[in-house]
């Protein structure tokens, strides 16, 4: 006897589209920041021009720390490349159509997380952040714990323990997006409040954004790798959807703000002039 297939209720589909529609408003933002990041600071750096990275973040850059530059210019330039192939590895019909791609493109990916957690952590442990001893140790753990997620990513594909490899390539990829969403949470913040709490890194909304622009990605992870029964009712999917509306609008307005007066002019000059 065959099975009856239940019709896609009009819920599922509100989700689905909205869903839809942030992955492609993330996609494009993270593309365009990890353009940004490749014009100016991977440029800067391949130019031999590293004194420029401090008209961007001040006290990147220090003459007397080689070793710090050399660190934090690897973290940029394989940052660029993880916002850039991120969303690829998440996408269901590549990973379907075209397994050997998804295989070398995660290959890159793993290896560029690696590369940005590591460059991040000798950095901060030779020069440390420009917000003192809690940003130092909240940016310390956001690269131990990226560095874990691309191992264990990379450890259960070579196994192909293929669930518990898409879960681990779901909290690092939570994990890789921190730093656009660190920018992005920042640009909304300005935009919608005026910087209240800012000081310099040393403001209480500055000690807050230490933690929180990776821990909820982490959290938000574990709900959906968990698939919990209370997103299944009709209420639930409507208020999901409605969230996702809101995200989305937020997130496609901090995109604007920092393509308009910081991203675009890197890239245009890199591209075009």
């Amino acid at each position: 006897m065959s099975q009856v297939v239940q019709p896609t209720s009009i819920y599922d589909k509100m989700l689905r589209v909205t869903g839809t529609i942030l992955v492609a408003t993330v996609w494009t933002s993270a593309l365009i920041f990890g353009l940004y990041i490749l014009a100016f600071y991977a440029a800067a750096l391949f130019d031999g021009d590293v004194a420029r990275w401090n008209k961007g973040l001040p006290n990147l850059y220090n003459p007397e720390q080689p070793a710090a530059t050399i660190g934090i210019g690897v973290h940029f330039a394989a940052g660029g490349v993880i916002l850039i192939l991120g969303c690829i590895q998440l996408l269901e019909k590549v990973r379907a159509r075209f397994p050997a791609f998804h295989r070398w493109t995660g290959r890159v990916y793993i290896v560029a997380c690696l590369l940005t957690s590591i460059g991040g952590l000798v950095f901060i442990f030779l020069q440390g952040t420009v917000g003192g001893t809690v940003m130092s140790i909240a940016f310390g753990l956001y690269g131990i714990l990226m560095f874990v997620a691309a191992v264990e990513t990379m450890r259960h594909a070579m196994a192909r323990r293929i669930e518990q490899h898409r879960a681990w390539s779901l909290r690092l990829f939570a994990l890789a997006i921190g730093s656009w969403l660190y920018r992005m949470d920042y640009g909304l913040w300005i935009f919608l409040m005026g910087g209240v709490g800012m000081k310099d890194f040393f403001g209480p909304f500055d000690y807050f954004m230490d933690f929180w622009f990776y821990v909820p990605n982490l959290v938000v992870a574990e709900v959906f790798i968990a698939k919990y029964q209370l997103f299944k009712s009709p209420i639930m999917k409507v208020l999901a959807s409605l969230i996702v509306l809101i995200a989305i609008g937020l997130l496609a307005l901090a995109t604007y703000f920092f393509t308009k007066h910081y991203w675009s002019p890197p890239i245009i000059d890199f591209f075009v002039g």
